[in-house]
């Protein structure tokens, strides 16, 4: 199912959008609540001094793309949740079932966090950090808060990485909650954060 997802959003636009449309109306009306309840007490639980972690808000949309369009398009060959101009991020605040979130030093966003969620109790998670801030354990932190909303609200957490983007292999390599699923084309893989046993 992930894979037809996947193709699909990389190649049915049209289709796409009707999937998210009709996949939000159902995330809306079943885990909504429940998950806005969950963002609050989670992200409370979160404290890396000087470092604030919170939801963004429509307002934040000017410092995402700020932040994105400031890194190296090295950087971003394996990051593409979604488009990266101004107007297509807009329209990602818009779309209930896909929680964004953000790390700030004072007033200036550092890093970027989201959660794609499906209604199937399915949801794909991904992170970006400002190159300047990278190796402070922020990462560690923005992990914690998406693999403890998804698993708090009953989701699989889920994300696919590139075999080719050496700094996350080496960075999901020290993570124990992470397991291999399945291989997917163009050296993909489909991997899953699972809750360790209390």
């Amino acid at each position: 199912m992930e894979k037809i997802l996947i193709f699909i959003k990389h190649h049915l636009t049209f289709l796409w959008n009707g999937i998210e449309m009709l996949n939000t109306i159902l995330f809306t009306l079943l885990f909504k609540s429940r998950m806005d309840r969950r963002v609050v007490s989670v992200i409370a639980e979160c404290k890396q001094e000087p470092y604030k972690f919170r939801s963004l808000k429509a307002s934040d949309a000017d410092a995402l793309f700020h932040l994105i369009a400031s890194q190296p398009k090295d950087d971003l060959a394996y990051f593409s949740p979604h488009g990266f101009d101004l107007q297509s991020i807009q329209k990602q605040f818009k779309i209930k079932s896909f929680l964004m979130m953000g790390v700030f030093d004072q007033e200036s966003l550092i890093g970027y966090f989201f959660l794609r969620f499906f209604a199937n109790k399915k949801c794909f998670v991904g992170r970006l950090i400002d190159r300047n801030y990278r190796g402070k354990r922020i990462g560690l932190n923005m992990n914690k808060i998406m693999y403890n909303i998804s698993w708090e609200l009953g989701f699989r957490c889920l994300s696919t990485i590139s075999r080719n983007n050496k700094a996350i292999m080496k960075a999901h390599g020290k993570n124990s909650s992470m397991i291999i699923l399945k291989e997917l084309q163009n050296n993909y893989l489909l991997v899953e954060f699972v809750e360790s046993e209390k």
